[in-house]
């Protein structure tokens, strides 16, 4: 059996001609840049998370970083995140003019170490950027709190957790601003790549528009040093399409996680821990085992498309070099990437492949198949 980690066309829908006229439709109008298509889907994806503004760009790369420079972030500003992340979490930070300020991570929710992050903040602190990963909301009350003692902006990364929520509240509600992906991996998965910043400022969405447009609100009147970072409208189209079987997406993958857990629980594995009121969007399903490696080997031999993220922490990567920091500085952020492994999760999984992935785990421990 072959257990593949994404299907595309379920992703579509039974009636996919009505998209492929649609698409076909915005291909001959010419109306491919900030077009009405693309404002309906801001507006449909601001909705969705409960903020009033969003603004389609080319990536949620691009969404972190036109963010940070909306804020204010310049050189000697601090941004407070978390080693074990990925790659763009923290270039967003450089890219954008700031001075990322690793902390590590919580060992049971593999999120921010909410106390790292309040004794990391000094007097040139101007944000904390939490990332809600693998789609596990990250402690947004905590955060929020030191924040507002210790004045500083809490700005979401929310790159993988589209429709995840805190006591019915949306991820991406919480901050100045969040940071959405629809790359092809993502649970609202473009057909390329594409991203959002969602905001309830509307002083922030508005210079988000200049940013995004070349620094222009009116063709060739630049007022600032803007880039060109524009969702298209063959992308909006086909992420209106997918958003509106986002919730049902959610909830089957956490059904399929329920599966994972329960069925797993009795080997010598752990999970990413779940809290009271939280809902995870399980954009991937995180299994920690002292012998990934091995067991990875063994279910892709199975033809179980698991996969490794981020074998390498942030304070480990050459790109970050220049900051000085070393091994052995965020310990679990170091054990995490050693030991994590994602098996396949996907909101069309069947009892039968559920059924050969635990298999597959459990005969690698030596145990009976449940």
């Amino acid at each position: 059996m072959k257990i593949q980690r994404y299907d595309y066309a379920a992703q579509l829908g039974d009636d996919v001609d009505a998209l492929m006229d649609d698409l076909k439709s915005i291909l001959l109008s010419g109306e491919y840049i900030l077009s009405d298509e693309v404002r309906r889907f801001e507006n449909a994806f601001a909705d969705f998370i409960g903020v009033r503004h969003a603004r389609a760009l080319n990536s949620g790369t691009d969404a972190l970083i036109v963010g940070l420079r909306c804020v204010g972030i310049k050189p000697g500003d601090e941004v407070i995140t978390h080693a074990n992340t990925f790659y763009a979490t923290v270039a967003a930070i450089v890219l954008a003019g700031g001075t990322p300020v690793l902390v590590d991570a919580d060992e049971r929710s593999f999120l921010i170490d909410v106390a790292q992050a309040a004794d990391a903040i000094t007097d040139r602190t101007r944000a904390m950027l939490p990332v809600h990963l693998y789609g596990k909301p990250s402690p947004m009350a905590d955060l929020m709190e030191i924040a507002r003692k210790r004045d500083v902006l809490v700005i979401e990364d929310a790159a993988q957790a589209h429709g995840a929520a805190i006591d019915g509240r949306r991820v991406g509600s919480f901050g100045e601003f969040a940071a959405f992906s629809f790359h092809p991996s993502k649970n609202l998965a473009a057909a390329g790549d594409a991203g959002a910043l969602v905001t309830a400022s509307e002083d922030l969405a508005h210079n988000v528009d200049a940013h995004r447009n070349l620094g222009q609100w009116v063709q060739n009147d630049h007022r600032l040093l803007g880039i060109n970072s524009k969702m298209d409208a063959l992308q909006a189209r086909v992420l209106i399409t997918k958003l509106k079987s986002l919730e049902v997406w959610t909830r089957a993958r956490n059904d399929v996680a329920r599966d994972y857990r329960d069925r797993l629980c009795d080997l010598p594995v752990s999970f990413q821990s779940v809290d009271p009121g939280e809902m995870h969007a399980y954009h991937l399903f995180q299994l920690r085992s002292n012998h990934r490696d091995a067991l990875a080997e063994h279910l892709r031999g199975l033809g179980i498309d698991v996969v490794i993220r981020y074998p390498s922490p942030i304070h480990l990567q050459p790109a970050f070099a220049d900051f000085g920091w070393q091994a052995g500085e965020f310990p679990i952020a170091e054990k995490l990437a050693e030991e994590l492994l994602c098996l396949p999760i996907r909101p069309n999984m069947p009892e039968a492949e559920i059924a050969y992935v635990v298999s597959g785990v459990r005969t690698f421990f030596g145990q009976t198949p449940v």
